[in-house]
C-alpha cells in the first residue's frame, strides 16, 4: 500500500475471539470456559465472531479506502475475518488450534510490539477484561460478538464498530478530525452465578475507546427490581393482548420476570421462556430454551414475544436474548412484538433510540421504526427502535 501524502499509513490490529457468544443461542447464558464451549458446539451452536467481524472490516473499508496497515493473528483468531473483508493483514501471531485467554494476551503483547493504533476485537466482556489485563496501549474498540456485552467498550453493532474504527483511522492520517479516546468501563459477569439466575457484574478497569456518538454502547446499569405498582400495570395491560390459550415468548430481565410474577407465572430471570395464557393469568410451559428447544415447542404456531430492552443500553434484540432466531422473530411478526417498559427505564434513555442487532441487517431494517411501549395500565407510549 501506497502511504498517504504527510505520514505513514495508520496501522489497525485485529483479535477475534473464535468462540464468543456461541452459548447464547442455545440458552448457556454466556461462553466462558472450555466445559461450556464444548456444551455449546453439542447442542447446534455455530461461531459467528468472524463473520461478524468481517462485517465491521467491510465497513470500514468502505469508509476508509486509502491505505492502511492491518496486523492480526493468523486463522480463525482474525486472518480469516480479514480475507472475508477483502484485505490482506500481516500475521503477527499464530494461536493454537483451540484458542484461549493466553492467545488473546499473546496477540495483544504482539500487536503492540508491532505498534498497533487502534486495536479492533470481537468478543464479549471476557474478551474485553482479556484485553485489559494484557495492557495494549492503545485506543481498543469492540465488534460486538459477545452474549450480553455489560461493558461500554463494544460499538452498537459490527457496522457501527467499521464506522468508529474508519474515523479514528482518519483522524490518525489527519485527513479528518482526530476522535476523542475517553476511558469507557470494562464490567463482566460471574458466568457460574448468571446460570444460577443472579445478576452480579464487577468493575474491572477501564481502557481508552474511540467515541463516535450513537455509535458506541452505554455500560449496562439498573438490575434492581422495579416496583410492583409499575410492572403490576404493565401485566394488566399485556393480559389485554393475550386472547385465550395463545402463546407468549418472554425475553430475560427483571421486567419481564416481574410482570409474569403478576399475572401468577414463575419464570427465570436471565433466560428466554414459553408461557400460555391460561384464564386471567399466564402459565409457564418452559424455561431457560435455545433456538432449537423454541422452535420444537412452538411446532409451528405464530407465538406472541414480549420483551424489555437493557437498562441504561436500550438493547431490545441481541443482547442476552439471542435465542430469539431471526425466523421465529418474521413468525410473530411487528404485530405481536411487544415491548414491556417501565416509564423510568426510558426515561433513563434520555431520548437515545431502542437498539436491533439480531444479526440478520433485513429483519433489523424491517423492525427499524416506531413501536408502541407498554408502560401500564392503559398507558402506552411510541417509541423508536433502530
Amino acid at each position: 500500500m501506497t502511504p498517504p501524502a504527510g505520514g505513514p499509513p495508520p496501522v489497525l490490529g485485529l483479535i477475534v475471539n473464535p468462540v464468543a457468544g456461541l452459548g447464547g443461542p442455545v440458552g448457556l447464558g454466556g461462553s466462558d470456559g472450555a466445559a461450556v464451549q464444548r456444551m455449546a458446539q453439542h447442542l447446534g451452536a455455530q461461531p459467528r465472531a468472524g463473520e461478524r467481524a468481517a462485517l465491521a472490516l467491510a465497513e470500514l473499508r468502505y469508509r476508509h479506502p486509502e491505505p492502511f496497515r492491518l496486523l492480526t493473528p493468523a486463522g480463525p483468531m482474525g486472518a480469516e475475518a480479514a480475507h472475508s473483508a477483502g484485505l490482506t493483514p500481516l500475521l503477527v501471531h499464530h494461536p493454537a488450534a483451540e484458542t484461549s485467554s493466553a492467545d488473546t494476551a499473546a496477540a495483544v503483547r504482539a500487536l503492540r510490539a508491532a505498534g498497533a493504533q487502534l486495536i479492533l476485537f470481537a468478543g464479549g466482556d471476557g474478551t474485553a477484561r482479556d484485553l485489559l489485563d494484557a495492557d495494549p496501549g492503545c485506543p481498543v474498540l469492540g465488534v460486538p460478538t459477545g452474549v450480553k456485552m455489560h461493558s461500554a467498550v463494544f460499538a452498537v453493532h459490527p457496522r457501527a464498530a467499521g464506522e468508529t474504527a474508519a474515523a479514528y483511522l482518519h483522524g490518525l492520517a489527519a485527513t479528518a478530525p482526530p476522535v476523542p479516546t475517553p476511558e469507557r468501563e470494562i464490567l463482566d459477569l460471574d458466568e457460574e452465578a448468571h446460570r444460577a439466575g443472579h445478576l452480579g457484574a464487577r468493575l474491572h478497569g477501564q481502557l481508552r475507546v474511540p467515541e463516535l456518538p450513537l455509535r458506541i454502547q452505554q455500560r449496562k446499569t439498573g438490575t434492581s427490581a422495579p416496583d410492583p405498582p409499575s410492572t403490576g400495570g404493565i401485566a394488566a395491560e399485556l393480559r389485554t393482548f393475550l386472547p385465550p390459550g395463545a402463546l407468549l415468548v418472554l425475553g430475560p430481565g427483571s421486567t419481564t420476570q416481574a410482570v409474569a410474577a403478576a399475572l401468577g407465572a414463575e419464570t427465570s430471570l436471565l433466560g428466554v421462556d414459553l408461557l400460555r395464557r391460561e384464564g386471567e393469568g399466564l402459565q409457564t410451559l418452559a424455561t431457560g430454551l435455545g433456538v432449537d428447544h423454541l422452535r420444537q415447542q412452538l411446532a409451528g404456531q405464530a407465538p406472541w414475544i414480549a420483551l424489555s430492552p437493557t437498562g441504561g443500553q436500550g438493547f431490545l434484540l441481541g443482547r442476552g436474548n439471542q435465542q430469539l432466531s431471526p425466523p421465529l422473530l418474521r413468525a410473530a411478526g411487528r404485530e405481536r412484538l411487544l415491548i414491556l417498559a417501565t416509564e423510568a427505564k426510558l426515561a433513563a434513555l434520555g431520548g437515545r433510540p431502542l437498539l436491533l442487532d439480531t444479526g440478520d441487517e433485513a429483519l433489523d431494517a424491517e423492525l427499524s421504526g416506531h413501536h408502541p411501549v407498554i408502560t401500564g395500565f392503559r398507558r402506552r407510549t411510541v417509541y423508536r427502535a433502530q
